[in-house]
């Protein structure tokens, strides 16, 4: 039953995806290079370290769109584990260590999407620190966008291709094209970007131009110091990355971003990124999650359904099976003005993702749905009742902002997420005792008012009892004398 529940769910989220292709073809197009500020300068690093296979990454993630975008119906990104790409670069990790992290990591998230723990861990980690997640992963990306791409580059350096000036044009681009969502501004800087980069490679003639090279596969087998080191070094602190801002940051921002279409839950999230790398990590593929980051930024330049994600996976599906290694050349041609931009628009429309903290939240919703349903109501009556936003009285409200800045702040300034996340959970618990503290005072201030009170009605009846036994003997005595 819940099988061909899931069948027809797919069967009408891909009627969607079709839907939305006809309707808008460039915009979705546009949208499936949204992410490319990410993913290119990992996928070169990683490469040129010979950490990864280039050829086994893009078929592996291209099949992975390809699934996710028939299954989930919605531009979900197929992102580097960034916390193992950087430590793979800075350690020059073998590609046997580069998969035995993500392996590792792969088997922890699996573990917990059966388990449960996932759905546990999803339900009890309160909404602003989530958002403060999402908030704190734009300004990363923002920042990131600045000191790596933006900041080396002179008005007229490094090349006439790649300066400021180029930059600056993209950037008042993206300013003006802003208001129109559909616009494929990301579609027009890849054609624009690997146009400069062909220019570049052909006009000194020194680099091999991308050719014709067949996938060649091969099993990776790490042994086990690969996996001890490999899960010692880069797996343990990708755990939390995975966990925070690849399932549960991801679910709640499909929620917000496509309120129309059911949206992954946790455990589909969590199978979906172990099964990715359980997979194609044993070929030598680049270690894999999904990210908010990428999400924002894919639904920022246009993709509004999986159609979008299934035409970037055929694409890298086909690079992977018959260019392949010959492509790193071109990538690293790819003008660093241009990917900056792409990153600083994909930073500010995930950190969007703060705004309906105290206004549209999650949270907020649940809670005017469970007050709004009465068990002993009759069922018709609970269909047609609707979610009413809870109103948040002003120290609620600055209570969840400052749990959110304080996740925000914990993350920019450690460059961790699993900081963060510790920082606003401390912030929330301290809240949680403080009202607690409140709430035991205010009862037992009422328990010893109530207990007062008794105490003196208690006393006041026994005084009132003396009283009448006091008149009860004189009535007596008085009967005895008139006898």
């Amino acid at each position: 039953m819940a099988f061909s529940r899931k069948l027809t769910q797919v069967r009408l989220l891909n009627q969607n995806n079709l839907r939305a292709l006809r309707k808008a073809p460039l915009a979705e197009i546009s949208g499936a290079f949204g992410d490319l500020g990410t993913l290119l300068p990992i996928l070169i690093a990683l490469t040129l370290s010979r950490s990864i296979s280039i050829s086994s990454t893009l078929v592996f993630t291209g099949l992975a769109n390809i699934i996710t975008g028939l299954l989930f119906g919605i531009p979900l990104p197929v992102q580097p584990m960034k916390a193992i790409a950087a430590i793979a670069i800075a350690n020059s990790f073998s590609t046997e260590t580069t998969a035995a992290a993500g392996i590792f990591v792969a088997s922890v998230v699996l573990f917990m999407s059966l388990t449960g723990l996932i759905r546990w861990f999803s339900k009890v980690i309160p909404i602003p620190i989530v958002k403060g997640i999402q908030v704190g992963a734009g300004l990363s990306l923002v920042l990131t966008a600045g000191s790596k791409f933006l900041q080396p580059l002179k008005w007229n350096r490094p090349s006439w291709c790649d300066n400021l000036f180029w930059a600056l044009g993209a950037f008042i681009l993206l300013v003006f094209t802003a208001q129109y969502r559909r616009f494929p501004y990301a579609l027009l800087v890849l054609i624009l970007g690997v146009t400069i980069s062909f220019i570049q490679l052909v006009e000194p003639m020194t680099t091999r131009l991308p050719a014709l090279h067949f996938w060649n596969p091969h099993i990776i087998v790490p042994s086990p110091k690969d996996f001890q080191r490999g899960a010692i070094e880069a797996g343990i602190g990708q755990l939390p990355l995975t966990t925070l801002n690849s399932i549960f940051a991801v679910a709640h921002l499909c929620m917000d971003l496509f309120p129309e279409l059911p949206a992954p839950s946790d455990t589909e999230l969590g199978v979906s990124v172990a099964l990715m790398n359980l997979v194609g990590c044993w070929f030598g593929a680049m270690p894999v999650c999904h990210g908010s980051g990428g999400l924002a930024a894919q639904y920022r330049f246009g993709a509004r359904s999986g159609a979008s994600i299934i035409l970037l996976g055929i694409l890298k599906l086909t690079l992977g099976l018959f260019v392949g290694e010959s492509l790193v050349s071109l990538l690293m041609a790819f003008p660093q003005a241009l990917l900056g931009i792409l990153v600083l628009a994909a930073g500010l429309e995930l950190a969007k993702a703060g705004e309906s903290l105290n206004n549209g939240a999650r949270d907020l919703w649940e809670e005017a749905e469970e007050d709004a349903s009465n068990a002993f109501a009759p069922p018709s009556l609970i269909r047609k009742a609707r979610p009413k936003l809870r109103e948040l009285s002003d120290t609620e409200r600055i209570q969840r902002w400052t749990v959110m800045l304080m996740t925000v702040g914990g993350l920019l300034a450690f460059k961790n997420d699993a900081v963060g996340f510790l920082a606003g959970l401390i912030c929330h618990l301290s809240f949680v005792a403080s009202r607690e503290a409140g709430l035991f005072h205010q009862i037992t201030t009422q328990v010893g008012g109530t207990a007062r009170s008794i105490r003196v009605w208690a006393r006041r009846s026994r005084l009132r009892g003396a009283g009448a036994l006091s008149r009860h003997g004189e009535d007596e005595g008085l009967l005895q004398n008139g006898e």
